[in-house]
């Protein structure tokens, strides 16, 4: 039996989540409250919240979605004051993250033939390959056996980069020379966890520009790779994103989900960005769940995403 997503609702978890968002609180978020408690419910409170959720990056559609609902219910007396607004605001933000907690993606005891296979991609200097060490950390914690395949064989140093993190880690790395075929890369890191007895294989992928044509092509061929040696695999594609980037990467971000299916994200360096409201853009823009957050550099600086967690850590009062 497998449990490799399963939740971990740990203080750890919480602590990471609130480390992550900090400075989207102190800057943004972390004034709703005081809003609410400190000032009748008018048209400069909206005005003021609507800007917020705007500046923070939640999005137009979203922020006046969630605003015309909540102001809704003030005018019909469901909800009597600020203390009300400011949970019910907080129930709205979490039921347009709700799909995220996508049941499907977390196997808490369904049985899967090893390896499980988890196929990373994402464009150059997101973060990608850290955070392919941080899940690799972070299952290696859970006691599964980790194998990662470096078939970013497209940028110079990248395998050389996956084995150091490997070695962090302290699992293996199965590499070809630079400029190999990455499809034999990964065929030769499957073939490799299935003799090794690895529980999970994360493959690498080119950080490939989403415009590239020929390398998104290639990524199909790495997926087909894959398919090939078990009809069930991948069994996650994760997109790395970072959010940093803002809306500027759900371009991308679309494009990667359009050309190989992405069944999930990992939201990297969230902790720096003051505008952690990106989160329910891409939520909106792509329907995909965000599986996990990156909130700082270590390799323990990582957590599954939970929906009520990061709004509860988001809407607290500022430091």
């Amino acid at each position: 039996m497998f449990s490799i997503f399963k939740r971990n609702r740990d203080a750890v978890n919480r602590e990471q989540t609130d480390a992550g968002v900090k400075r989207s609180r102190d800057s943004w978020f972390g004034r709703i409250r005081n809003l609410f408690a400190s000032r009748a419910l008018d048209d400069s409170v909206w005005d003021e919240i609507e800007e917020i959720l705007i500046s923070a990056d939640v999005g137009v559609d979203t922020t006046m979605t969630v605003l015309d609902e909540l102001r809704a219910e003030v005018r019909s007396g469901r909800v009597a004051d600020g203390e009300g607004a400011f949970d019910r605001l907080k129930e709205l933000i979490a039921a347009e993250l709700s799909a995220s907690d996508n049941p499907d993606a977390w196997l808490d005891d369904d049985a899967v033939a090893s390896p499980y296979v988890i196929l990373m991609c994402g464009v150059n200097g997101v973060g990608k390959t850290t955070s392919i060490a941080k899940l690799a950390h972070h299952f290696t914690g859970a006691g599964k056996k980790v194998i990662l395949g470096a078939a970013d064989t497209f940028r110079a140093a990248a395998e050389e980069q996956l084995e150091i993190l490997g070695e962090r880690v302290g699992v293996d790395v199965i590499s070809h020379q630079h400029g190999a075929d990455p499809g034999a890369v990964a065929y030769d890191a499957w073939q490799a966890a299935r003799a090794r007895g690895a529980d999970i294989l994360i493959v690498d992928t080119a950080g490939r520009l989403h415009t590239r044509q020929n390398l998104m092509d290639e990524l199909r061929k790495v997926r087909r790779v894959i398919n090939g040696l078990d009809e069930a695999a991948p069994h996650q594609v994760l997109l790395t994103l970072d959010a940093t980037t803002g809306h500027n990467g759900l371009t991308q971000a679309q494009a990667f989900t359009d050309a190989v299916g992405c069944t999930g994200i990992f939201l990297a360096k969230l902790d720096g960005t003051a505008r952690g409201g990106i989160v329910l853009s891409i939520r909106r823009a792509l329907g995909v769940p965000i599986l996990f957050i990156g909130t700082g550099e270590g390799l323990d600086d990582i957590a599954p995403f939970d929906s009520r967690e990061f709004v509860d850590a988001m809407l607290s009062s500022a430091a």
